[in-house]
């Protein structure tokens, strides 16, 4: 569904991607787990088009779309919950939700109403989004606002969503209510990448998990491989 085969990335002379390559399948969540500056925000900007490859290839779909824009590949069926969350502070929670679908439906006449299952998907998973749909996006905690990230992901009923730490920030019991929604989207077959700073937790949800260094793939399996290895421990499950 989505592959990421040999890219270099970076921010002007500054290469932070030195030929990193993934897989993530259909129907499955694969966690990208790695220390603060490892690449691991640079590789999900990458895929979603913010910052353009200057080698290699990604393909969505079995389509190759590494340079093309952002909204171009989020028309042709991926989306990002970006870190940081990046809500739309003026704007309503349901206004967020609704710029979420903004890729796939008409541009005027029908719009709300073709976004109202989309809507009630979202409202189904964050009751609490429903009860403050008219309150102003910036005034919801950072816990609220992290739902709405990734309920603005979800509105576009992606191929394959991309979840850039959800946790960030957030109070531990709040943590484990973001990632109780994980495993909710991953029983409904959502196709995921997630990087977490929480390794432990990122590899409790996920199918397979590739261990990022210095721009490149260091490590990959299953969760229970990794379990096993002496560097992941040491590194990230100490």
């Amino acid at each position: 569904m989505l592959v990421v085969d040999n890219v270099h990335a970076g921010y002007g002379a500054s290469e932070v991607l030195v030929g990193i390559s993934l897989e993530v399948r259909k129907a499955t969540v694969v966690a990208l787990i790695g220390a603060n500056g490892a690449g691991k925000t640079t590789t999900m900007r990458t895929i979603s088009g913010n910052v353009k490859p200057t080698q290699g290839r990604v393909l969505l779909d079995g389509k190759p779309v590494q340079g093309l824009d952002a909204s171009r590949i989020a028309r042709l069926g991926l989306s990002h919950s970006p870190e940081g969350r990046k809500v739309f502070g003026p704007l309503s929670v349901e206004d967020n939700l609704l710029l979420g679908a903004y890729s796939r439906l008409p541009a005027f006449f029908g719009f709300r109403r073709q976004a109202e299952r989309e809507l009630a998907h979202v409202y189904q998973l964050f009751p609490r989004l429903r009860e403050r749909r008219s309150q102003a996006a910036g005034t919801l905690s950072g816990g609220e606002q992290q739902m709405l990230a990734i309920g603005r992901a979800l509105m576009a009923n992606p191929k394959v969503m991309l979840l850039d730490e959800p946790s960030m920030g957030l109070a531990p019991v709040i943590v484990q209510e973001v990632f109780n929604t994980i495993r909710r989207l991953k029983e409904e077959g959502i196709t995921l990448l997630l990087v977490e700073q929480f390794a432990k937790s990122a590899l409790e949800v996920a199918d397979y998990a590739y261990v990022i260094e210095h721009g490149r793939i260091a490590l990959e399996g299953t969760p229970a491989d990794l379990h096993k290895d002496e560097r992941v421990l040491a590194a990230y499950l100490g």
